[in-house]
């Protein structure tokens, strides 16, 4: 049974953008190999970690969603936990519900990017005059529209992804640095 997850790890500063490529790639392939389906990858770069690990102060975040079957995620984190490139990872099962809207959302903007397609097309073909500044504007909307829409890679900072704030969750309560509410 494929179910949805979402793959957040934590890169070694150190790590040059090959390397990255190539945790990537490796990510990738397992995916492949074992029939899942990568549905985007956020990679935020370099940011201020939590907490020191391993007496490193930032990390390369990496955030995937992806479409996979249980035995597919134990592959993964097998790979990950191996790999000293990787500081910290979670893989994390999304909301069904969640999920759900946001393929309708991706679907609908892909609708209204085909149709503001194919009147542009339509609109100069029909009149076969030069473009006015009214016909430009569907092709705008249109370049606008296909870059929100590319699913397979993201680097914009959009909300914090579930799987983040989960570990963020836990390395401060790892560190000691959360205070429950029978502390305060």
């Amino acid at each position: 049974m494929r179910r949805d997850y979402e793959l957040a790890f934590i890169l070694n500063p150190e790590v040059s953008e090959e390397e990255t490529r190539a945790i990537l790639d490796r990510v990738e392939q397992i995916v492949a190999n074992y029939g899942g389906q990568i549905v985007k990858v956020n990679n935020w770069g370099r940011r201020r970690l939590a907490y020191p690990i391993e007496r490193h102060r930032d990390g390369i975040y990496v955030f995937i969603d992806m479409i996979l079957t249980p035995e597919t995620v134990a592959e993964i984190e097998r790979t990950l936990k191996v790999s000293e490139s990787v500081l910290r990872y979670m893989t994390k099962k999304r909301d069904p519900k969640a999920v759900q809207k946001e393929r309708e959302d991706r679907e609908a903007r892909e609708a209204r990017a085909a149709e503001a397609a194919a009147a542009a097309a339509a609109a100069p073909a029909s009149e076969g005059e030069a473009p006015t500044s009214e016909q430009e504007t569907p092709e705008v909307a249109t370049a606008e529209a296909s870059t929100e829409s590319s699913p397979a890679t993201a680097s914009e900072e959009g909300p914090v992804p579930p799987a983040l704030r989960s570990l963020l969750r836990l390395s401060c309560h790892m560190s000691g640095h959360v205070r429950s509410n029978s502390q305060s």
